[in-house]
């Protein structure tokens, strides 16, 4: 492809598993704390600030595209923003986000609100328009929201350093209750959804953090159907649906379920494996995306180019999106970064997975 390629196109061909000329690459948590234009604009505004300003959220989203050359734009916003509309107070101070009045009981459940995402979260909306006309019509923009089972976790705890033990007991001991609340996450996540794609969004990412924290009894008896359900209410088969499961191994044969197009997974899932399980799991062609270890992004870059030339050849480059298996880490260098990106779209594709 040459500079004026068409990312979009690229984009929306890996995720359909046809012939690409080169994966298309991306990087979670692309747009933060390890780059230094956005840590000047978070001297002036809060977190919430910049997510509810939608000219500064474009301004913050476009900053990974245009510096070390992503093929896709993700809005930045927040994964609890949908709690919020739903009826939780939410703070985001630097020691992590706190959502008041958690729930406690099946009340609490009843009390959520359902709510017009044109009204409670246009500012979403509004930055993806803005992005959509600042990148041009070839560029993919992605949004994004938590899946039921991550929001749902935040949502009882009301905040989370890595323990999430009182929603995992609701499950066992209100699965009724705990279905219910699924449910209305999903129906309000779905329409949340419809209204980033009717603002130009090409592509969207549900992101189920606390995924592995799930038995894949739990996770087929809860979050499956709830994951299901999202997509399911979301239609539109034009815009592919991308799931990142984190810490996912143990549920490779459950995720082609959810009707998702894409399945991101993490550092600990070989993707030549996950792809020949799926597969076999489902009898359709998944795509995968991921999933270098994040952490390698902190060594030489040398070591850089070598995993994201190693991630490609375990797809052999067809129905691949080249990212990371989670969040870029706030240390990471940036030129770093931009060689993680550099080598994806240099990656030496087999001859197969290119255009007959």
């Amino acid at each position: 492809m040459t500079a004026a390629e068409n990312r979009k196109e690229l984009f929306l061909r890996a995720c359909r598993f046809e012939p690409v000329e080169r994966v298309p690459v991306w990087i979670m948590r692309q747009a933060g704390r390890y780059l230094p234009e956005y840590q000047a604009l978070r001297k002036n505004y809060t977190f919430l600030q910049i997510c509810k300003t939608p000219e500064i959220a474009a301004e913050v989203s476009l900053q990974p595209f245009r510096i070390i050359g992503v093929d896709a734009v993700i809005v930045f916003s927040d994964i609890l923003i949908v709690a919020e509309a739903m009826g939780l107070p939410l703070d985001v101070p630097d020691s992590g986000p706190v959502l008041s009045h958690p729930i406690r009981d099946l009340a609490a459940v009843r009390r959520l609100r359902d709510f017009d995402p044109s009204r409670e979260t246009g500012f979403v909306g509004d930055a993806i328009r803005a992005i959509c006309k600042e990148a041009g019509p070839e560029v993919p923009v992605i949004g994004f929201a938590a899946a039921p089972w991550t929001l749902a976790c935040y949502m009882i705890e009301g905040q989370t350093r890595g323990d999430i033990s009182r929603a995992k007991e609701l499950l066992r001991s209100e699965p009724q209750m705990a279905r219910e609340l699924l449910e209305r996450i999903a129906r309000a996540t779905a329409l949340y959804l419809k209204s980033q794609i009717a603002a130009g969004a090409a592509v969207i990412q549900l992101f189920d953090t606390w995924a592995g924290e799930l038995s894949r009894a739990e996770y087929d008896a809860f979050e499956l159907p709830a994951t299901k359900m999202v997509y399911d209410l979301l239609g539109h088969a034009e815009v592919p649906k991308i799931l990142f499961a984190k810490g996912s191994a143990h549920l490779l044969e459950s995720l082609p379920g959810t009707g998702a197009d894409v399945i991101s997974v993490d550092w600990r899932t070989d993707l030549a494996e996950a792809r020949a399980r799926f597969e076999h799991r489902s009898g359709r062609r998944v795509a995968l995306q991921g999933n270098v270890d994040p952490n390698i992004l902190l060594g030489p870059e040398q070591a850089v180019r070598e995993a994201a030339q190693a991630a490609v050849e375990k797809t052999g480059g067809v129905g691949h999106i080249l990212n990371l298996g989670h969040g870029i880490l706030p240390a990471t260098p940036v030129q770093n970064a931009k060689a993680f990106v550099a080598a994806g779209k240099s990656a030496r594709v087999p001859s197969r997975a290119g255009i007959a």
